[in-house]
Order: C-alpha cells, then sequence, then structure tokens
C-alpha cells in the first residue's frame, strides 16, 4: 500500500544561489542548505525543491545546464549533495531536484561537438539546427521570439569560416533546445533520471515540460498582441495586477446564515470549469504538443521501476486548467503547477471560480491540485498582489515601474491569501523567503541586474531579480546571515533586517509564526487530504468553506465584515471584536 504522499505534500522551493552561504563566495551553496535543514523541519514542511545546482556557465541562473549529471563548483560537490539528502531524509524531509531538458547550455559537450560538426551531421541532430530562409540562408528559419526577448534563432560560424545554419533557443541563445524527436535525447535523460534516483532523490520538478516538442515543419507564429504562453522561466504574459475587483465594502449585522453556496459566473474569474480534455495544441507550435505526453508516460514508467514513490511535477504554462490536467493523468506526472491560481488576484469571486475549477479539472483525473503563490520567475506575492498597475508576468518590477503598493499593505494581504491557501485540499508549494514576508525587491541598481531578459530587452523588462535577492537569517550578522563572508550575488536591502529569520522566530504576530500554526494545523487537521464545501455569507467580498472541521473566512474586500460562531484556530492579522477585517482571513473551529 502507498502513502501518495505528494497528494498533500508542502513542498518548499529553495533557490540555491540565494538560499544560505557556508563558503562566503557571496553565493549560497548545497553546504548552506544543509545548515538550514532544522529551520525547514521547524516551520514544517514535507519536502524541499532544488533549483538547479548542475555544471553551467550561469547564464541564466543555472538553467543553462552544461553537465547535467555534477554539481557546478559554485554550490560544492556531489559529496555535499548526498549529505544534504543524507540529512533531510534524516529529518523527514523529501528531496525534489530541478530537471531542464527543454535546452542545455552551449557549453554542454553535444552542442560544442554539434558547432564543430558539419549540417546533417548526427551531432546537429541532438539539436535544432536549421538552414536560414533567404536567398543567402541569411534570415532566420521562422519568425519565432525568444522568452527573454529577441529572436528565437542564432546563427553560427562554420568551420570554414562561413556563415552556417542556424539553432532554436526558445530561452537565452546561450540555451540551444534538444531535438526530442531524437531517440539519443530521449535515451540520455532516462539516464540522467536514473543518476539522481540512483543517488535517493524523490522526484524531479520538470522545467518548460509543456515544451520540448515543436510543431511539425516549425511553423511561423505570431502571438496574440495581448498575451500570450512565454512558457518556462517566463512564465504566462498576463496581467498580474492585484487589487479587490469584485469586492465590496459593507455587511449587514445580521447576515450569520451559512449554507452551500452556488457557484459563481466563470466569466467573472476568466477560468475554465469544464472538465473536458482537449487533443488540440496551445496555439503557439513550440508549447504544449500532444507529443509531450509521450515522453512523460516513459519517464512515469521508469520512476515507477524505483521504491519510495518518487514524483514528476511538471512546470507547464498552458491554458485553461483542463488542458493543464492532461499533464497529470494517471500514467504521466503527479503534480502540475497551478498558474492559474497563482494568477488569481485576490477577489472572492475570481478565488472561489480557479478553486472551483482547478479542483474539477485535476479530480477530473484523478489526481490533487497544486497551490501556489510565488516561485523563482514570479514577483513575490508580498508585492504582486497588491500591484494596482498591470504588470505582464516575467516583466518583473523596478524603480520606474508603477503601482507598487506599501510593504505593510502588500504584506497584509499575501498572508491573507497564504491562510486561504494552506487550509484548501491538496499540495501546496512555498518559495523561500516567503514565510518571512519578503517583498519583490524593487530598488536593485541596474548594474546589479543579471537576468538575460533585463539584457536582451535592454531595459525594458527589469526580469526576476527582485525575487531572487538572498534570504536574512539574522538581523545582526553580516550579510544579515546569509553568508559570513564576502558580498551577495545580489545586494540586500536594508528592510532585511527586520525580516531577518531570527527576528521572526520568537514573535508570535511573525509572518514567519503564521506560516509555521498553519502548517502545523493543516497537519493536525488533515486539510490537505480534505474536501471542500463552500458556504455563503451573502458578501459578494467574502470567500468561505469548510475542509473538515475547520471552517476558512477571506475578506478580500475595504471593509470589515462579521466573522462567524466558532472558535478561532488562525487569523492572519488582527480581529476586531467578531468582525473579520479587510484583507484577512481566519479559520475557525466550529
Amino acid at each position: 500500500m502507498t502513502s501518495e504522499w505528494w497528494r498533500t505534500a508542502t513542498i518548499y522551493q529553495i533557490y540555491p544561489r540565494s538560499f544560505a552561504d557556508a563558503n562566503g563566495d557571496g553565493m549560497g551553496d548545497l553546504a548552506g542548505i544543509t545548515a538550514h535543514l532544522a529551520d525547514l523541519q521547524e516551520l514544517g514542511v514535507d519536502a524541499i525543491w532544488l533549483s538547479p545546482f548542475y555544471t553551467s556557465p550561469q547564464h541564466d541562473a543555472g538553467y543553462d545546464v552544461a553537465d547535467y549529471c555534477d554539481v557546478d563548483p559554485l554550490f560544492g560537490t556531489l559529496a555535499d549533495f548526498d549529505a544534504m539528502l543524507a540529512e533531510a531524509h534524516d529529518r523527514g524531509i523529501r528531496v525534489i531536484v530541478d530537471l531542464v531538458p527543454n535546452h542545455s547550455s552551449e557549453e554542454h559537450e553535444w552542442f560544442q561537438a554539434a558547432l564543430a560538426a558539419a549540417p546533417g551531421s548526427a551531432e546537429r541532430a541532438r539539436y535544432l539546427f536549421r538552414d536560414g530562409r533567404g536567398p543567402a540562408g541569411d534570415e532566420p528559419p521562422n519568425n519565432w521570439e525568444s522568452v527573454f526577448g529577441g529572436p528565437a534563432w542564432t546563427r553560427v560560424v562554420e568551420a570554414d569560416g562561413t556563415p552556417g545554419q542556424w539553432y532554436l533557443h526558445l530561452f537565452d541563445s546561450s540555451q540551444p533546445d534538444f531535438d526530442w524527436t531524437n531517440e539519443e535525447v530521449r535515451e540520455e535523460f532516462r539516464r540522467i533520471l536514473r543518476f539522481w534516483l540512483d543517488r535517493g532523490v524523490d522526484g524531479f520538478r520538470v522545467d518548460v515540460a509543456h515544451g520540448m516538442i515543436k510543431a511539425d515543419g516549425l511553423p511561423d507564429y505570431t502571438p496574440p498582441a495581448e498575451g500570450g504562453s512565454m512558457g518556462g522561466a517566463g512564465g504566462v504574459e498576463a496581467s498580474a495586477a492585484g487589487g479587490s475587483a469584485g469586492a465590496s465594502a459593507g455587511a449587514s449585522a445580521g447576515a450569520s446564515a451559512w449554507a452551500v453556496a452556488d457557484g459563481a459566473s466563470e466569466a467573472a474569474a476568466g477560468v475554465t470549469l469544464e472538465p473536458e480534455i482537449s487533443d488540440e495544441g496551445d496555439g503557439a507550435p513550440y508549447w504544449g504538443q500532444e507529443g509531450v505526453h509521450e515522453i512523460y508516460r516513459d519517464w512515469r514508467a521508469l520512476l515507477d521501476e524505483y521504491p519510495g514513490e518518487r514524483i514528476l511535477a511538471a512546470e507547464a504554462w498552458v491554458d485553461p486548467l483542463p488542458r493543464v490536467a492532461k499533464w497529470v493523468r494517471p500514467d504521466e506526472m503527479h503534480q502540475a503547477f497551478n498558474f492559474a491560481y497563482l494568477e488569481t488576484p485576490w477577489d472572492a469571486a475570481a478565488l472561489r471560480l480557479v478553486v472551483d475549477a482547478s479542483l474539477a479539472a485535476f479530480g477530473a483525473v484523478g489526481a490533487p491540485s497544486t497551490w501556489v503563490l510565488s516561485n523563482h520567475d514570479v514577483v513575490r506575492h508580498a508585492t504582486r498582489l497588491s500591484v494596482t498597475e498591470p504588470n505582464p508576468q516575467g516583466h518583473g518590477l523596478g524603480p520606474r515601474s508603477k503601482g507598487i503598493p506599501d510593504y505593510a499593505d502588500g504584506v497584509h494581504r499575501a498572508r491573507a491569501a497564504t491562510a486561504f491557501m494552506l487550509a484548501l485540499p491538496g499540495s501546496s508549494y512555498l518559495y523561500q523567503g516567503e514565510e518571512l514576508g519578503l517583498p519583490e525587491v524593487i530598488d536593485l541598481p541596474d548594474d546589479a541586474r543579471q537576468d538575460p531578459t533585463w539584457f536582451r530587452t535592454n531595459g525594458e523588462r527589469y526580469g526576476r531579480d527582485g525575487c531572487r535577492v538572498p534570504l536574512p537569517w539574522n538581523a545582526d550578522a553580516a550579510n544579515y546571515g546569509f553568508g559570513a563572508s564576502g558580498t551577495p550575488w545580489l545586494p540586500q536591502p536594508d528592510r532585511w533586517a527586520s525580516l531577518a529569520r531570527d527576528v521572526q522566530r520568537d514573535d508570535p504576530s511573525s509572518t514567519l509564526a503564521l506560516y509555521r500554526d498553519a502548517l502545523r494545523l493543516r497537519r493536525e487537521h488533515a486539510l490537505g487530504a480534505g474536501s471542500l464545501e463552500w458556504l455563503e455569507l451573502d458578501r459578494p467580498s467574502v470567500a468561505a468553506f469548510r475542509n473538515g472541521d475547520v471552517v476558512v473566512v477571506a475578506n478580500t474586500g475595504s471593509e470589515p465584515v462579521p466573522l462567524p460562531d466558532g472558535t478561532v484556530l488562525l487569523a492572519s492579522g488582527p480581529l476586531d471584536g467578531d468582525s473579520l477585517p479587510a484583507d484577512t482571513t481566519a479559520w475557525l473551529a466550529r
């Protein structure tokens, strides 16, 4: 009998270069992770997911992999990885590692061999090399654009010094795409999977899991003028502005009757509830092609050979939710990130609709829904949910951005959103530092930025550096405890002193305490394994539900609402007698 731990797990994402620096070179490392596993055990997470730590020139923070079966010296050694893994397992924490199968680094030995080989060679067949268009072949093979901005094709110089073929890179030019129609590529990734499974990892988060297969003929494609799938590190280019569009003020004092709520309009939240699964592509000929599912069925069979319930988690930026569910059918992956939920504004009607859509879509294929608010690719939700101007995903925030909230307002709403999320049935993902209430770092100097997006758009988009700033562990230590010496790879703001973990640890009103209490109550009341029943308070600004013996009430409006009877188990902020203030969530025992 299996435990299917992944159905209810809380999984904590570690971005290794920004977590903790044990050797003082300004870069987080595996030994730094090992040193703080006790803190994560105290927090109450079930598993950790590590962003890439493999050998890499670091043009895209490790998502450009040169050797998939070794540790980059920046982060340590394979022995350091083994020590970290053993310590995590001793503490009851499972370990998931990132896998980047869509593309490699340009420094990967395969790509170097491809550059040295002739057109039509077996070496070039591992990647997507094509002849150019036009009489001299000096135009790209098609009009595709890179997720990071600019063309998705780069022309090479052949061995004889003449301009030659072009290669595809959906991301940076240093990240050439593999050709997944090539069996040699597929066999190589089977080897890579076995390498890490044999070391004892508990699964893989698969980067750009909706990519890899491109439409036959690589046809031209022009994304819609407004939005469109960016995929992978860029995400869905949709407005991430916060606000309470559907919230209303005021509540009658007598509104205390609870009942199972009727559904609201799908259009109110922009999500699709119908759990049918389409076989059509994603519009873009490089995202969501049917051939990716054959790859994951193959991988699932491989993982099932190993004991201990090893898992696959998909980073699949596709829309609508019923299409995401294709990645988690019983013979494919175990989980898929719920980006529709991440991009939902703090609005009661929108939340109800996306939760219903998620439970329906994933439930239709027997999979758990996942819930996530922040990761290494998006503006931290302590800022994002309260931004009042459109902020397309992947663009980031900086000094010239508009609509940036006051920190106190932003973190207040973020705490409420987290309390709502952690009470939902299914599995939740946390991003390092959100348990400290860390905001997006807006005021990074231009010369400190390192995201390829910043450079490929000539500073038009700030990119993702603002959510990747190294963590504060100790308010009074050098680099706020991130590392005893050295200069952190991204500068830390002065605000980090007041948000450091040691300052928050013994403060019962801190964001860290809120996360710790919520995870404890989530386990004690088995909320991850529960079910959801919407409750009606006749307040448009309120999203309320029952999960087992816990009632959850979230006020997304601007005015307080009456709090129903019950014993308060958790509140994201101070309560006002029998009222639930604006931007506050409470858990009640009833």
